[in-house]
């Protein structure tokens, strides 16, 4: 099993025409495969999963992994409610050469999502998985977050090998990391927890920001590593408004338009998301100047 540890872009889903491009994903991918991330993440929120067909999903896992250079993990989103469909898609993910599966929390029906829930769902995906799970933890989409009570037990099983925790609660994190297994991976969710996290025992991050700024996520990483922690914060610190912009205040929409101006390709994101309108690109574009992203 590789190593899950570093830098992981949630990579975007390249349509031309509503249409998924194979073509300007490659394109994508070379860029990133010139930087040291640890691999990818296809079919994340950012790669707008949700409005994706099962068709486009595994053509996305079969080219990314043709794609990337042979030492990039490659982790594949596959979790819905259904069970049935995630244990499918995972071994199809697998089959197909992901390294990792990352398995969404069900939460249609939230009121009844609780401890017992989570621990029958995850374990039975886990038990009938050809690859290794990473939880996926993601109030903001899912409205439910799954218990630190919950975590601890499911990183018993062998085959879940860690969670994806896409809150912005640092004492969530360092709950995580204290209360499970000692192999268990706690990765961030977002940028915006880099520093904390890393510095509370988390691993690495999965982070929307590392498609336009791969080098200054994986930065910061170094410098904590080195225990630079005045730097790794500095950095960290110039990284929040762009960050921000690219996540809770334009979305999917906005990540794509930086990645326009960047020199990858970012294209209009899917219906029902829509493009940003021209003052929200001037305002994103402003934003990646001032943290000199964007020269």
């Amino acid at each position: 099993m590789k190593n899950l540890y570093g830098i992981f872009p949630p990579i975007t889903t390249p349509f031309v025409n509503g249409v998924l491009s194979i073509e300007k994903l490659q394109h994508n991918i070379s860029i990133w495969n010139k930087t040291k991330l640890s691999g990818y993440v296809v079919m994340g929120s950012n790669g707008e999963a949700v409005l994706l067909t099962k068709e486009e999903k595994l053509k996305l896992i079969e080219h990314t992994k043709l794609f990337s250079s042979s030492e990039k993990i490659i982790i594949a989103g596959t979790g819905s409610d259904s069970i049935k469909e995630t244990i499918a898609l995972t071994n199809s993910a697998a089959n197909l050469g992901a390294d990792f599966a990352l398995v969404l929390t069900p939460s249609f029906y939230k009121s009844e999502m609780k401890h017992n829930n989570y621990i029958k769902y995850f374990s039975e995906v886990a038990d009938k998985s050809k690859i290794p799970i990473i939880i996926y933890n993601v109030p903001k989409f899912t409205g439910v977050d799954i218990e630190v009570e919950t975590v601890a037990e499911l990183s018993k099983h062998e085959n879940i090998v860690g969670i994806k925790n896409s809150t912005e609660n640092s004492r969530q994190i360092i709950e995580f990391v204290s209360n499970t297994e000692q192999d268990f991976k706690v990765i961030v969710g977002t940028a915006s927890m880099l520093f904390s996290g890393i510095t509370s025992g988390a691993v690495g991050g999965i982070l929307a920001l590392a498609n336009i700024a791969p080098n200054q996520c994986i930065q910061i990483h170094k410098l904590i590593d080195e225990k630079n922690y005045d730097e790794a914060l500095k950095l960290q610190q110039k990284m929040i408004p762009a960050n921000k912009a690219v996540t809770s205040k334009y979305g999917v929409a906005g990540l794509k338009y930086a990645m326009d101006l960047l020199g990858y390709f970012g294209g209009e994101p899917r219906i029902p998301l829509l493009p940003l309108n021209e003052k929200d690109k001037e305002q994103l574009k402003h934003i990646l100047i001032q943290t000199e992203i964007l020269r």
